[in-house]
């Protein structure tokens, strides 16, 4: 492994550096911080070490590189950041640094290699549905219970009709893991759409976003891929790309302005589908990039209180991540697990009867969770609980 000297390290912005105060309003909204009180693993530490390596002060050696990568790049602190510091902007640039000047150890580079290219590739991880299945289906082959379990394949169609007056023409994208291994989530948010008024266009040749290849060190695939998504799904006469995915669509967003999170955009349409009574008590997770990215919040829960019979709640330290972040749960099982626990036991103290929220990260980290702790409460998409209020759908499979 070798460390490797500040003089490479030219890829960090030293002017968006130099916009942090350290003043530490940072620090309480930081989940390492908040798990081990280390000024290193807080994002003015990070910061800081950052300036080292730019200034001169500091290889990027084994240590440094610690400290960066236990980052979830959950950007809470830009919500905490009096300063307006773009964090999520230095945190993707020093991950790409380290990733272009330092020689991870041969397992890493193996394991995160084979991750970043096997998720966002659509064929692979159609492959793999019936391995994941069985895998989901058997504890011991998953000890920590976070691969998925895989129910019949709904795919979305090309074109699902709007029913009655056409409202507006969108096209949705279908993401990676949720298109191949989540399917349902897709389903009932097209479902939905159409119920609304919306003519949804669903191509079949859409790919990744590129949100995990830019949270993962290489921002140029990343936005290689968001960049030919959009191409995909935008055309003159498509009103809006919707995503259902907090972390994909705050990367999407970043290259077409047409880009909504499903929650955002049926709350500026408005309801015009019948609700159900559906008598629930509902927890609302807040996805990190949905709520801190996106600053999409109230939408979400306005549209869970347009369902009759939900009781609305939010789970004690709502703000604070849940571990999942992109592949975080994958390359740092350990601090994934302690946030994932962490979350659980505030839903098991609340005892609602679902869980909602708006990414598949979330739902899978949280279900994994849960069901450590043997628990069986429901963790689902928002778009779930309104297709089971509009369209009568069961939802999905705890």
């Amino acid at each position: 492994m070798a460390a490797v000297p500040s003089s490479t390290s030219a890829g960090m912005s030293k002017d968006l550096l130099n916009q942090c105060v350290h003043c530490g309003f940072c620090l309480q909204a930081c989940p390492t911080y908040q798990l081990w009180g280390n000024e290193m693993d807080s994002p003015r530490g990070r910061i800081y070490l950052m300036k080292t390596a730019v200034e001169g002060t500091m290889a990027i050696d084994k240590t440094w590189v610690s400290h960066i990568d236990s980052c979830l790049g959950c950007v809470s602190c830009m919500t905490a950041c009096p300063s307006g510091v773009n964090y999520e902007k230095l945190i993707e640039e020093a991950r790409a640094e380290v990733e272009r000047v330092y020689e991870r150890p041969v397992h890493q580079r193996w394991m995160r290699s084979a991750i970043l290219s096997a998720f966002p590739n659509i064929n692979l991880l159609r492959f793999l549905r019936p391995f994941v299945s069985l895998a989901g289906k058997l504890s011991f082959l998953d000890p920590r219970r976070i691969v998925p379990q895989i129910g019949p394949v709904e795919d979305v169609p090309v074109v699902t009709p709007a029913r009655g007056e056409k409202r507006a023409r969108v096209a949705l994208m279908l993401g990676c893991v949720q298109r191949e291994w989540m399917s349902e989530i897709n389903a009932a948010t097209a479902r939905v759409l159409a119920a609304e008024g919306c003519e949804v266009i669903a191509p079949v040749q859409q790919a990744c976003c590129g949100a995990l290849l830019s949270h993962g060190g290489q921002p140029e695939k990343g936005a290689e891929c968001a960049q030919k998504l959009v191409a995909a799904l935008d055309d003159t006469r498509i009103d809006a790309i919707i995503t259902n995915a907090g972390g994909c669509g705050s990367h999407l967003r970043q290259f077409s302005s047409k880009c909504h999170d499903i929650s955002e955009f049926l709350s500026a349409l408005g309801p015009r589908a019948a609700r159900t009574a559906l008598p629930l008590k509902v927890a609302y997770h807040d996805s990190c990039h949905l709520q801190h990215a996106q600053k999409v919040t109230t939408q979400p829960r306005e549209l869970l209180r347009g369902i009759p019979g939900v009781k609305l709640m939010d789970l004690p330290e709502g703000a604070l991540c849940c571990g999942s972040a992109g592949i975080y749960n994958l390359v740092q099982p350990k601090a994934a697990d302690a946030l994932g626990d962490r979350k659980a036991a505030h839903i098991v103290d609340a005892a609602p009867d679902v869980v909602a929220t708006g990414n598949v990260g979330c739902i899978l980290q949280m279900r994994a969770a849960l069901s450590r702790r043997g628990d069986t409460t429901q963790v689902l998409h928002v778009a779930q609980l309104l297709d089971r209020a509009i369209n009568g759908r069961a939802g999905s499979r705890p």
